[in-house]
């Protein structure tokens, strides 16, 4: 039984069944099915959509000997799935932080060019966000749909980039340009996504941000965070203008289910691009 995951990215996960049926060999079939998602218990609305939906799949000659579920001692799943790294995001590292991340592996370079080439049959409104290979064989694919208001792909979407990915990757794995056992995960951005500055806040305007800020531009200066909600951005000045957003953080712990105040929601903070250190969605 492989298994596709929709998962929220501070790893509480709700697992959804990708059943197959009887067959000897490890081939993609269509006979890959989702179990009924109205049989899953269902997150609230807001944190569905920023749930990191995930694909994972091995290229055609992957044995599957051990179905335990257990973790080997080097900390790879025994399910034979390396987890991904949970290492701090930072912008391109080919997971949160988006871009491209091939860790010099010499397949690489082919397996990400065939991701885009897989891409071009699919609308303009899905880009790839961040793609990654692993010195172990594996590769994530995360794709970012512009139309979407949280940048999700559906489901269905991603599945059939799944197929149509690994499709692919394995004729080009039997002339031998590129390993046969490869293992796909095919997802979403999750919430922790890195955005970057000034170019995907419009995008995100509205939303509560959680901006990790320098107050001058020296490197020795401590760090401040804060959660905010973007008010302008003046891209002649390169400064951001920065709102208090009525979160739980922000109000009065002793008056509970109060909202900001005057003096609050009058509050500013004018950062230029350069002193934001990290900047990502916000989830109450």
């Amino acid at each position: 039984m492989l298994r596709a995951m929709s998962t929220r990215n501070m790893r509480n996960i709700v697992n959804v069944l990708l059943q197959r049926t009887p067959n000897p060999h490890f081939h993609y079939s269509p006979f890959f099915h989702f179990q009924n998602p109205s049989s899953l218990s269902t997150p609230s609305s807001y944190l569905y959509a920023f749930s990191s939906i995930s694909l994972r799949l091995f290229t055609t000659n992957f044995s599957h000997d051990d179905s335990s579920g257990e973790r080997s001692d080097e900390g790879a799943s025994t399910d034979g799935w390396e987890e991904e790294d949970t290492a701090e995001p930072k912008i391109g590292d080919g997971g949160d932080g988006g871009g491209v991340a091939l860790q010099n592996v010499p397949w690489g370079q082919r397996a990400h060019s065939i991701a885009k080439e897989v891409l071009t049959h699919f609308t303009k409104d899905i880009e790839l966000y961040a793609f990654k290979t692993t010195p172990r064989g594996y590769v994530y694919v995360r794709l970012d749909k512009i139309t979407n208001e949280y940048g999700c792909p559906s489901m269905e979407e991603l599945e059939c980039y799944n197929h149509e990915y690994r499709k692919r990757l394995d004729e080009v794995g039997a002339l031998g340009e590129i390993p046969d056992d490869l293992g796909i995960e095919v997802s979403s951005p999750g919430a922790e996504r890195i955005l970057k500055v000034p170019d995907d806040l419009g995008r995100f305007k509205g939303m509560p941000m959680r901006v990790c800020y320098a107050e001058n531009v020296e490197s020795n200066c401590p760090e401040e965070d804060g959660i905010f909600l973007l008010d302008s951005i003046d891209r002649d000045s390169e400064i951001c203008i920065w709102k208090l957003a009525d979160v739980k953080e922000n109000r009065d712990p002793l008056k509970k289910g109060k909202p900001l105040n005057r003096k609050q929601k009058d509050w500013r903070l004018k950062l230029s691009f350069n002193m934001h250190r990290m900047v990502t969605l916000y989830l109450d």
